[in-house]
């Protein structure tokens, strides 16, 4: 674990959770460039959870260099973004989907690979969830609104629905937030076929599978919607955390 000089409320220290960002084109006062950036609602889930942030930009990289990453690291967010490149699950892509952002899609998906091997607690989020799924040999729906017949789950314009979810009993996420809650959701795609090990643990009123988990995992859970939009309610973030710091602490005995 890293030595920040953070402290939890206990004393321990806070552990480091690595955070995966956008590389795209960005504008800021008079610049115009390709840039890494991350809206600060994630950063601030775990900080507000006793966490300590740290911003891992989409870069080249090999499973050794994934494996070097992490072992820096407690816990691992995968955070939202651009659609996953259809070719990964083996389809043509929609006519509504992103173009492809390659160097992401591998970052991402050599980062949880690595976290997966090493037991390292994970959260991921929208399209976090859709690289999980894939990762795992599932496939997407690559337009929801050819499914469901509406724009529910985005909208447009960036605004946030808040669809309601029905959370499976027994599961970890059902832990976290009940049986039912509302998500903040802007997701075009979801998951379709599930992939080997993950066990589905919500669904909304429709169908539309809004999470899933690594259930032989300490800590692998992946939800559709955005838990850093509802500042009220990150009790997500405080269990990816609270499991965190748990890792944190088995792996220094292990080292002593």
């Amino acid at each position: 674990m890293v030595d920040s000089g953070a402290t939890r409320p206990n004393g321990d220290p806070a552990p480091v959770i690595g955070v995966t960002t956008y590389r795209q084109r960005a504008q800021t006062g008079v610049w115009d460039t390709e840039a890494a950036f991350l809206p600060a609602q994630y950063l601030d889930g775990v900080t507000a959870a006793g966490g300590i942030a740290v911003l891992l930009p989409p870069q080249p990289v090999t499973s050794v260099g994934a494996e070097r990453v992490l072992s820096r690291l407690d816990g691992l967010l995968i955070s939202g973004g651009v659609d996953v490149d259809p070719a990964r699950y083996g389809q043509r892509p929609h006519e509504q989907t992103d173009a492809p952002q390659p160097l992401r899609d591998d970052w991402d998906l050599a980062l949880l690979d690595a976290a997966i091997a090493a037991g390292l607690p994970f959260l991921a989020v929208c399209r976090g969830a859709q690289v999980l799924n894939v990762l795992r040999g599932g496939t997407l729906v690559q337009h929801l609104p050819d499914v469901v017949g509406s724009t529910t789950y985005q909208p447009g314009g960036g605004q946030f629905n808040r669809v309601e979810v029905e959370v499976e009993p027994g599961s970890r996420l059902a832990s976290l937030v009940g049986e039912r809650t509302l998500g903040h959701v802007y997701h075009h795609q979801a998951i379709d076929r599930v992939g080997d090990g993950l066990t589905v643990t919500a669904r909304s009123g429709d169908g539309v599978i809004e999470a899933v988990e690594l259930p032989e995992h300490d800590f692998g859970v992946a939800v559709q919607w955005h838990p850093e939009e509802d500042r009220d309610d990150r009790a997500l973030f405080t269990g990816l955390v609270d499991a965190a710091a748990v890792y944190a602490e088995n792996r220094m005995r292990q080292d002593a």
